[in-house]
C-alpha cells in the first residue's frame, strides 16, 4: 500500500520565516517525507533551498551568518517610483543561495512560488522557468520592494492573495498537507514587539515597520481561510519577531523546531 503524498505550505513572513528551517530540522530528523512544496515570499525562499536537496542544518548554518549590518548592506535604497528598495544587491545573493539558473524542473523536490499581479490582484503561482526569479517575486513586499516583472506582469509578495499556500498543494495532488503559519494574530503580534520596545527604551515603530505590520495585519484574514484546509497546522511563536529583525535568526528557528516537534505525534498518525 502506498503512503499518502505530504505537501508542506510555507507561509510568508519575513524574517519570522526563519522559523520555516526549524521545522524542516525537524522534519529531516524525524522522518517525514516532503514529496511537494509551495511557498510564499519567505516561504518560497526557504523551500526553494530545501527543494534543491540541500540538508536543512546547512540552511540553518548559512542562516545564522545573518546579522543587522550584512542586512542593511543588501538594503540598495532607490528614487524608483514603485519602490524604496530596488533589490539587485538581494538579487545577487539569492543568485548565490538558490543556485542562480537553477529552473524548477531540476529542482528535486517538486515546488510552486506564489505571487501576485499588483495591476490585476491575482495570485499568480509560478512552477516553471527560474527558480530565483520567482522567489524576487514573491517576496517583493510591496512600496517596499520594487516590483518584478515577469512574463510581462508586474508581481508583489503572494502574502497579498495566498500568504500561506495550502491550496496550491491541493491543485500539486498532494494527500496530506502540513502548513506552517509565522503571521501571529495582529493583537499578539503588536503586543508582542510593543512589549519589546518599550523595554529596549524605543520611541516607536519606524516607517519600515509601519509597512511591514500593516501588510501582515491586512493579510491576517486570509491566513485563517488558508488554514481551513489543511490537515496539520504548525504554528511557531514569533510573535515578539520584528518582520525585519534577521538577528534574531537562533530564536526564530528554536520557534520553529519546538513547534514541529509537537506536531510530530500527529503528522506520524496520519501518514
Amino acid at each position: 500500500m502506498s503512503r499518502k503524498k505530504v505537501g508542506l505550505a510555507l507561509g510568508s513572513g519575513a524574517a519570522r520565516g526563519l522559523a520555516h528551517i526549524g521545522v524542516l530540522e525537524v522534519f529531516q530528523r524525524e522522518g517525514i517525507p516532503i514529496d511537494m512544496i509551495a511557498g510564499t515570499s519567505a516561504g518560497a525562499l526557504v523551500g526553494a533551498i530545501f527543494a534543491q536537496g540541500r540538508a536543512a542544518h546547512l540552511i540553518k548554518e548559512a542562516a545564522l551568518s545573518l546579522d543587522r549590518r550584512r542586512v542593511v548592506r543588501l538594503l540598495d535604497i532607490t528614487i524608483l517610483r514603485n519602490g524604496f528598495i530596488e533589490g539587485r544587491r538581494l538579487t545577487n545573493v539569492l543568485r548565490g543561495t538558490i543556485a542562480g539558473e537553477i529552473r524548477f524542473s531540476d529542482l528535486k523536490i517538486p515546488m510552486a512560488v506564489v505571487a501576485t499581479d499588483i495591476m490585476t490582484g491575482e495570485e499568480v503561482v509560478i512552477s516553471e522557468g527560474s527558480v530565483l526569479e520567482a522567489v524576487r517575486a514573491s517576496i517583493s513586499l510591496p512600496i517596499l520592494f520594487t516590483v518584478a516583472k515577469w512574463k510581462g506582469r508586474y508581481l508583489v509578495d503572494g502574502g497579498l492573495v495566498n500568504p500561506v499556500p495550502v491550496s496550491v498543494l491541493k491543485e500539486m495532488g498532494a494527500d496530506l498537507v502540513i502548513a506552517v503559519n509565522v503571521i501571529p494574530d495582529p493583537a499578539e503580534m503588536v503586543s508582542g514587539i510593543i512589549g519589546k520596545e518599550k523595554a529596549g527604551g524605543n520611541r516607536g515603530p519606524n516607517i519600515i515597520h509601519v509597512i511591514v505590520h500593516s501588510f501582515y495585519i491586512g493579510t491576517y484574514g486570509l491566513v485563517k481561510n488558508c488554514l481551513e484546509a489543511a490537515d496539520v497546522v504548525i504554528q511557531p511563536r514569533v510573535a515578539h519577531v520584528h518582520p525585519y529583525e534577521f538577528s534574531n535568526c537562533i530564536e526564530c528557528i528554536q520557534q520553529g523546531e519546538i513547534a514541529a516537534q509537537a506536531a510530530i505525534p500527529e503528522i506520524k498518525r496520519l501518514l
